[in-house]
């Protein structure tokens, strides 16, 4: 663990979650290149929808079932964690009732701070804190719950000439 944090690497265990932080940050960048190209709000809270139900939604059950019990009960990183999940749900509920531009761009800083955090504190703590044996079962576990297979059509963020 302290080899691959000295090295500025995820630990190969906490890897299939990095990866999925990237498709979030993909997300963020799609939302904002979806507003620079005045794409209708319309398309853009579609996308963000599929994407809450076939990936963030999927991505906090694994962190909050297999990641939160690592974690000492009540620690700070948990409770931001948490937190932190609770608002983006919020967040894209309040979508449903209002979605404009502002919210989408509220959104968006959220996520992106929000993987931030995971990726340079939580995660970084978590290859600190646990064995190489813990972090074997997490990857196990991780591979338990294979990624939607559900795929989207809808290039919005694409400027078409």
């Amino acid at each position: 663990m302290a080899e691959a944090e000295r090295a500025g690497k995820r630990s190969p265990q906490l890897a299939p979650l990095s990866r999925e932080h990237h498709e979030g940050l993909l997300l963020v960048w799609r939302i904002y290149q979806g507003m620079k190209n005045d794409v209708d709000p319309g398309r853009i809270y579609q996308y963000i929808l599929w994407y809450w139900q076939n990936h963030i939604k999927p991505h906090f059950f694994l962190e909050e079932k297999i990641l939160l019990p690592y974690l000492p009960a009540g620690h700070e990183l948990a409770l931001r964690m948490q937190k932190d999940h609770e608002q983006i749900r919020k967040m894209i509920l309040d979508l449903s009732k209002h979605s404009d531009k502002s919210l989408f761009i509220e959104l968006a800083n959220f996520i992106d701070e929000h993987i931030r955090f995971e990726e340079q504190e939580l995660y970084g703590f978590l290859e600190q804190i646990l064995s190489k044996d813990q972090l074997d079962i997490i990857f196990l576990r991780l591979g338990e719950h294979p990624s939607p297979g559900s795929e989207w059509t809808d290039d919005f963020w694409i400027k078409v000439r």
